[in-house]
């Protein structure tokens, strides 16, 4: 068993936690979120924490214990504070606008490409930085990437899409050689 499993988990103020028939439920100010739990797993909730325990002595017990551990983790901190990732864009008349709940973003194609956001996920757009924004913490990162991919940042000029403080391996260009005529 991982160590951070061995560990229980404390419950944030104002977050209710639930396991019932091998789904795992949290509901906070943020917003409600459940996981279904391996059958090797169980849950033990008390008054302020939550215990990860193997059902059996066995190896898939313990390969899930570290992983449904994080889960359960960033589940209760994404229902209490929520997770947010901010992506910057950078070229010359590269732009993001809103359309609605869905973002439309002009990024030197031929069109504008709208992202609509899954169940959950919130976009907000300020100047050239789009914030993605959500209770859970996987939907929000598939978002993030989902608008990245759009276009990616390019090694030559560095415009593109990227998350915010990404660092980008500049390439030198072709080298301009004078030649004798």
């Amino acid at each position: 068993m991982s160590r951070l499993a061995k560990k229980p988990i404390p419950i944030p103020a104002g977050v209710t936690a639930e396991f019932r028939d091998g789904i795992f439920y949290v509901k906070g100010p943020k917003g409600e979120l459940k996981r279904a739990t391996p059958s090797d797993l169980t849950l033990e909730i008390s008054a302020s924490e939550v215990a990860i325990r193997p059902v059996a002595e066995g190896r898939r017990g313990r390969i899930f214990s570290g992983t449904y551990a994080s889960h359960v983790r960033n589940m209760l901190e994404g229902v209490s504070r929520g997770f947010e990732k901010k992506l910057e864009i950078e070229g010359v008349g590269f732009r993001a606008e809103m359309r609605g709940a869905a973002v439309s973003l002009n990024v030197g194609l031929s069109h504008p490409v709208v992202v609509e956001p899954r169940a959950g996920v919130l976009f907000k757009v300020e100047k050239n930085i789009i914030t993605v924004s959500g209770s859970d913490k996987e939907a929000v990162g598939d978002e993030a990437a989902r608008i990245r991919r759009v276009r990616k940042p390019e090694p030559y000029k560095g415009t593109g899409i990227r998350y915010a403080g990404e660092v980008i391996r500049r390439k030198a260009g072709k080298k301009v050689v004078a030649s004798a005529a």
